[in-house]
């Protein structure tokens, strides 16, 4: 499995998928403060992208990890 993370932002434009599912979490004040913080600090514009992006590279990398050996 390819576990590189950078070109998770152009696949749906090469595949020409619809976004149609949506998907709502909620944070604390703290985690909100600090999500903020990071988008600011890192130049984020496109939240919905960075999360996105960010929980699929997270998804992938557990998926290899998890991933059967033989030894």
């Amino acid at each position: 499995m390819n576990n590189n993370c950078t070109n998770l932002g152009s696949q749906n434009k090469r595949n020409g998928r619809l976004r149609t599912h949506s998907h709502t979490f909620m944070l604390n004040d703290d985690e909100n403060r600090f999500f903020m913080q990071f988008l600011e600090k890192y130049n984020i514009e496109n939240k919905a992208r960075f999360v996105r992006q960010t929980l699929i590279c997270v998804m992938l990398t557990k998926t290899e990890e998890d991933h059967p050996t033989l030894f």
